[in-house]
C-alpha cells in the first residue's frame, strides 16, 4: 500500500510540474467523484457488515465451504450474478468470507460472476445489444465462472 501511495504521489508531483492547472483540476474532479460515491459505499459496507454479523460463520461455511460440494459453486454463482457490488468492496468481502471457511474455488466463482454476469443490469445491456446477445453473454459468462472455480480447484 505504501508503494502505491508513493508511486501516486510521484505521478501527481510530475503532473504538477508539467501543468499545474490540469493537475489541480484533476485532483478536484477526483475528490468530487470520490465524495459523490462515498455515501453509497458506506451504506453498502454497512449492509454487508450487518449481514456478516447476523450470519454465523458456521452457516456461511455450511453453504459455501469445502464440505458443501458443488452446491456451494452454484450458490456463489447465483449470489454473484444477482449482487451489484463494486469490486473494491467485493475483494475485502472475499477476504472476510475466506476467513469464515469459504474455499478459494467458491470465492473465485463468486468474484467471477460478480464482475462478469449482470442479472440486475440485463435490461440495460439488452437495450444496447439486444436480448439474445445479452442473455447469451450472461449464460456463457456464468458457465465460464463455474469453469474458473473448477480450474482453481485443480490448481490449489
Amino acid at each position: 500500500m505504501q508503494i502505491l501511495f508513493l508511486v501516486t504521489l510521484a505521478a501527481v508531483i510530475y503532473s504538477y510540474t508539467l501543468d499545474k492547472s490540469k493537475t489541480i483540476a484533476g485532483i478536484r474532479s477526483g475528490l468530487t467523484m470520490f465524495l459523490n460515491i462515498l455515501p453509497a459505499i458506506f451504506v453498502l459496507m454497512l449492509f454487508i457488515s450487518i449481514l456478516l454479523f447476523l450470519l454465523p460463520a458456521g452457516t456461511i461455511s455450511a453453504y459455501l465451504g469445502a464440505k458443501a460440494g458443488f452446491s456451494a459453486y452454484i450458490i456463489a454463482a447465483v449470489i454473484g450474478s444477482v449482487a451489484l457490488i463494486p469490486s473494491f468492496i467485493a475483494y475485502p468481502l472475499a477476504g472476510v468470507l475466506l476467513k469464515n471457511g469459504v474455499s478459494y474455488q467458491v470465492m473465485a466463482v463468486f468474484i467471477s460472476t460478480l464482475l462478469m454476469v449482470g442479472v440486475i443490469t440485463l435490461p440495460l445491456e439488452a437495450r444496447y445489444f439486444g436480448w439474445k446477445i445479452a442473455i447469451w453473454r450472461n449464460v456463457l459468462y456464468f458457465i465460464g465462472a463455474l469453469g474458473i472455480g473448477l480450474l482453481i480447484g485443480l490448481i490449489m
